[in-house]
């Protein structure tokens, strides 16, 4: 047994360190350890010392000794392959990706109990502001004494307090009670031959234990979920486990439900709305084998799973399975790579699937299998465009006409309606009409949204929040603010106005912000406590709600603007997805899409209800410009508080690119977003054609270059942000 180990620890700052190993100490590669950096004792990951042929070797007599082996199954080698392939192919550090897999450090220390505290109903003689905002925002939650303060919004110590007096009790929790399992003979659904047809392609890949991936194309309601619970079922019978990633957390509960019925228990969740005991416990379960199905956001992907054998990727073409901080890695593309290293299939399942995925169904490379119509009969809802430049709201309204009548018939059946805009808040801009000042973050390039919900201004980017002000801090004049533009505050002010019986249900990130919250508007849905839901994207997806009929757009042209690359795919498949929501039961859906811009081709598809139009056209168009799937883009995104720095940083870059036929560099120019959390922001887009190793030559460009400590150089492959 060698003396010696070489170790990742968990700082991105460092790379590979060489350790003595104790006489008696048994660790090999995947072993998880604690070791010695200076004065602290870190947590790290022995590996294969020829995975870093560059690496020094350091003399014996230099070593540090290993502190101790972590009780813990060791880190598998398909999955320590994998983070060497997602560092490489996202140029990030390895202790980075790393990170994500050893997710749960207090999964890693020997405790098996954990005291928490739950409100016990008293409340003590002496209530302030802010005992009253913990008391009333923990409700019934249950938590260490920091995850209250957080959710509380206050400090450890008024929690502590609150403990003294007798307002919450210590709970002992088991770190390692067992999870049930789901049993996949339960309650086996009734399928159409259509999805007969494919669950039986699925269950057959899952027995073959090879890498097969899949695009499951299903029109909205057509039953994908239950075609993909199939394969599960044989992937549990196998005694295999099982992965399902969903774009949002606020998804998680309605899958809850679904898989409940159908397994007879809930899978495990992995997501950041989990208490510190609930993600040991679950990470726990899962480097043992223990855990058969896992249901989380793109943060499971990376866990130490010893037996996959299986991922479904849930709204595969959701942009956000793409991570925009940190490791910029994409869960859609690493999932399919995880399924190749460790041979098993991956379902990509998607109502409007990516044009990258169905490039790939082109080239052969992905095995399609189509649902073309809605389960039980029921119809696609039909599309009808209203143009906003012949056919215009009242002044100050936001709702035209002709929906303000659909509605109208929609009530009067006792039936449900869906008011969809992707914007958060009452208004995206604030002005003052006296003197012209507009609210405009200190710390980001960006309009503070007016909330009137919770009487504040807020940065959709930053967080940045400031109570709603009475008079303008310009030339001080009061009553002179007004609300420029609609969010969905401002179109529920308006559905309260033309129907005042209506009880109307605002959905978005800030009033659903856990799947509790989830479970509780899905709930009154589905209870007929709700007539009208006004909602952003958070709506879209997932939700089945029979008696919902009516769907209208507000803004059709909202996700047109801004030049992104993916504007019109993006537009396409919100809007084909909150359609999706209409006419799911026995009673036939409508969707009116209100538009200014009726001779776009996106517009054009949707109301022709002709999604291979659409492809068709924007397939062509990424193809002519050589953009992804066809050719490649990378960004590399230069920011520091010191606006002169960031700009002789990004210059330097810029300055320095390498000349690369079939490679071009664009900028630097100052983001579309220049300064973000104070940070100054400059950038610079690389496009090249696909057989150019973007990866190496941006790695020794920038392996020249120096830049001071408090400049960030960070690299976006494959970037779908481009603020």
């Amino acid at each position: 047994m060698s003396s010696r180990a070489r170790v990742i620890l968990l700082n991105a700052a460092l790379g590979p360190l060489d350790y003595r190993v104790p006489h008696g100490m048994n660790v090999k590669p995947g072993s998880i350890v604690i070791a010695p950096l200076g004065p602290r004792q870190l947590v790290g990951v022995v590996w294969e010392e020829d995975a870093f042929p560059d690496v020094e070797s350091v003399g014996d007599n230099r070593l540090r000794n290993i502190v101790a082996p972590v009780d813990a199954p060791p880190v598998p080698e398909t999955l320590r392959r994998l983070i060497e392939w997602t560092a490489d192919y996202y140029l990030a550090p390895i202790a980075s990706v790393l990170r994500m897999t050893l997710a749960s450090m207090s999964a890693l220390e020997g405790a098996r109990t954990v005291i928490e505290y739950r409100a016990t109903g008293d409340l003590p003689d002496r209530m302030t502001d802010q005992r009253t905002q913990a008391m009333e925002r923990i409700g019934d939650r249950q938590g260490l004494i920091r995850e209250l303060a957080m959710i509380g919004g206050v400090s450890d110590a008024v929690i502590r307090g609150l403990v003294k007096v007798g307002a919450f009790e210590p709970v002992e929790v088991s770190i390692d009670t067992p999870f049930p399992r789901p049993d996949p003979d339960h309650a086996p659904p009734l399928l159409s031959d259509g999805q007969s047809a494919a669950a039986s392609q699925f269950t057959q890949a899952v027995h073959q234990r090879d890498f097969a991936p899949f695009l499951l194309d299903g029109v909205t309601g057509s039953g994908k979920t239950e075609v993909y619970f199939e394969a599960i079922a044989a992937a549990i019978r196998e005694g295999r486990q099982v992965l399902v990633l969903l774009p949002e957390i606020a998804l998680t509960e309605p899958f809850l439900e679904r898989f409940e019925k159908r397994f007879g228990t809930v899978p495990i969740s992995w997501h950041s709305g989990l208490r510190q005991s609930e993600r040991r416990r679950a990470w726990r379960a899962i480097a043992s084998g223990e855990a058969a199905v896992v249901v989380g956001a793109r943060s499971a992907l990376f866990l130490p799973y010893p037996n996959l054998g299986l991922i479904v990727v849930d709204e595969a073409h959701e942009a956000s399975f793409k991570q925009e901080d940190g490791v910029h890695y994409h869960a859609r593309d690493v999932a399919v790579m995880r399924g190749l290293m460790e041979k098993f299939p991956v379902i990509l399942a998607s109502a409007t699937p990516a044009i990258e995925t169905r490039h790939q169904v082109e080239l052969g490379r992905y095995r399609e299998i189509k649902l073309p119509s809605r389960f039980g009969g029921a119809e696609m809802p039909a599309i009808e465009g209203i143009n906003l430049l012949t056919d215009p709201p009242e002044r100050g309204r936001w709702i035209a006409p002709p929906l303000v009548q659909a509605i109208d018939g929609t009530m009067e059946k006792g039936e449900q309606a869906l008011l969809f805009l992707n914007r958060r808040g009452y208004a995206p801009l604030t002005l003052c009409r006296s003197c012209g000042y507009r609210f405009q973050c200190p710390n980001c390039t960006a309009w503070m949204v007016e909330h009137r919900l919770t009487r504040r201004l807020a940065c959709h980017h930053c967080g940045h929040v400031v109570p709603s002000p009475r008079f303008c801090p310009e030339c001080k004049e009061e009553d002179t603010l007004v609300a420029c533009g609609p969010g969905v505050e401002r179109i529920a002010d308006e559905v309260k106005a033309l129907w005042p019986q209506a009880r109307i249900a605002i959905v978005t990130s800030d009033t659903l912000w856990s799947p509790a919250k989830a479970a509780e508007f899905v709930k009154s849905v589905e209870a007929g406590d709700v007539d009208i839901i006004v909602g952003t994207q958070l709506v879209t997806k997932g939700y089945h709600f029979p008696n919902l009929t009516l769907v209208g757009v507000i803004d059709a042209d909202l996700g047109l603007e801004g030049g992104d690359l993916r504007a019109s795919e993006r537009t396409f498949q919100q809007i084909v997805q909150v359609a999706g929501r209409a006419g799911r039961g026995q009673k036939p859906g409508r969707v009116f899409v209100q538009t200014r811009m009726p001779e776009a081709e996106v517009i054009k598809a949707l109301i022709a209800a002709d999604p291979e139009r659409f492809y068709e056209v924007e397939t062509d168009n990424r193809r002519r410009a050589n953009a992804p799937p066809f050719g490649r883009f990378a960004a590399i995104i230069v920011s520091s508080e010191d606006a002169d720095e960031a700009a002789q940083v990004a210059r330097l870059i810029g300055k320095s690119a390498p000349m690369i036929d079939g490679m071009r560099v664009y900028g630097p120019a100052p983001a579309p977003l220049s300064v973000l959390r104070g940070r100054h922001r400059h950038r610079l887009l690389i496009h090249a054609t696909r057989q150019i190793d973007v990866q190496a030559a941006i790695r020794e460009w920038l392996g020249n270059l120096t830049w001071k400590s408090g400049t960030r150089v960070a690299v976006d492959v494959d970037p779908y942000s481009f603020m």
